[in-house]
């Protein structure tokens, strides 16, 4: 893994957006977003956990226990 993982053009072309709608935010709804966007990150780090036990066939290993 030497290569460094860069974003694509079209992903640098969304942050920047992203990056622009956060300026125009207040500091209350910028706090309110960063709250929610923290809840999606664990939701979906929750569900890639919950996919690969399926895909591995964990389910069955940790119901015997």
């Amino acid at each position: 893994m030497d290569k460094a993982i860069e974003l694509t053009l079209e992903q640098e072309f969304s942050l920047r957006n992203f990056a622009d709608q956060v300026q125009q935010m207040s500091r209350e709804q910028a706090q309110e977003f960063l709250v929610m966007l923290q809840k999606q990150v664990m939701l979906r780090d929750a569900m890639y956990q919950e996919f690969l036990r399926h895909e591995w066939k964990l389910d069955a290993a940790f119901e015997a226990e």
